[in-house]
């Protein structure tokens, strides 16, 4: 029986790890890989105490913290169920492992939103990816196209600029909804093009990616279009179809949490960018895996399970 199970490896779960195990409770982490959205980040320059920092680098200080203390990790698995027993909670993973615990804390993250469009899933990884970060190296000297006009598709274009041939964004809307200094980067960008009331409608290529069909929204009118890459970067889904309605979501699938990271049902919390809290950032998720470890120890306190956690 463990105090807590954490689930989930970015900052607010490793966060959640380090203020949890620093109270003396019996702590599990669950999770399929560690740091979460953080290694996407080429560079982070708003993390407190470095000036700058990459998103991997920060993620293994993240871990590294976290490991240093007494806690059990499983890594490489998923959780798939969650339910709710005489004595707190059971979780069971995707390897067949079952996990009683006494308080949960739910951060799992978003994960990318797909184009759902014919040939995607076929030429994922040949050609289409959702990580400009991890995969752009391998398209130096390329035609690439990026859909999505937003803070992450700009930043991704630009990163892409200074390696492609050419790089286009293709945006459904009729503008831009970036940052303005983001916008004013990309206007300096000789490589970069903007592609607006547009949307891609069907992936071609065999083994490859080889073209896409583009379509304008207003007028109906179809292209297709030579193309090497396609980084996807519409928005995050949250990781949330493994609760299976056992906590309270809002409209958008995330969870709903209070003031302290409690959930609707007690003695689960949730942290970081799978919750309905504003600012998806990473001191923030941080900071919420501290409230969520710091709340499911007053929880266990204030039900008289003190003696379980520490010995008294």
């Amino acid at each position: 029986m463990y105090d807590v199970a954490i689930v989930g490896a970015g900052p607010g779960g490793l966060t959640a790890c380090v203020y949890a195990a620093r109270k003396q409770l019996r702590v599990i982490l669950i999770t399929m890989d560690i740091g979460g959205q953080t290694v996407m980040s080429a560079e982070v320059e708003n993390y407190p105490g470095f000036s700058y920092i990459t998103g991997a680098e920060l993620a293994e200080k993240f871990h590294q913290q976290a490991a240093h203390f007494p806690l059990t990790m499983r890594l490489g698995t998923l959780v798939k169920m969650l339910e709710k027993t005489s004595e707190g909670f059971r979780l069971v993973t995707t390897d067949g492992e079952i996990v009683e615990t006494r308080t949960v804390i739910v951060a799992t993250g978003k994960q990318p939103r797909k184009l759902d469009v014919s040939g995607e899933e076929r030429l994922i990884g040949r050609g289409v990816s959702y990580c400009a970060i991890c995969d752009a190296p391998l398209f130096q000297g390329r035609s690439v196209i990026v859909v999505g006009a937003g803070n992450s598709g700009v930043e991704a274009a630009l990163d892409l600029s200074r390696i492609a041939k050419e790089v286009t964004v293709v945006e459904i809307a009729e503008r831009s909804r970036a940052d303005e200094i983001l916008l004013q980067q990309a206007e300096g960008a000789d490589s970069l093009v903007f592609l607006y009331d547009t949307q891609i409608v069907e992936l071609h290529g065999e083994n490859r990616l080889e073209s896409v069909t583009l379509e304008n929204v207003s007028t109906g009118e179809r292209t297709e279009r030579p193309v090497e890459g396609v980084f996807v970067e519409i928005g995050m889904i949250p990781n949330t179809g493994w609760l299976g309605g056992f906590l309270k979501l809002n409209e958008w699938g995330e969870v709903i949490v209070d003031c302290m990271a409690q959930t609707s049902e007690p003695g689960v919390f949730a942290a970081g960018d799978v919750t309905d809290g504003p600012y998806k950032q990473i001191i923030i998720a941080a900071g919420e895996g501290a409230k969520g470890a710091l709340s499911a120890y007053s929880h266990l306190l204030q039900r008289g399970l003190a003696e379980h956690v520490r010995g008294w």
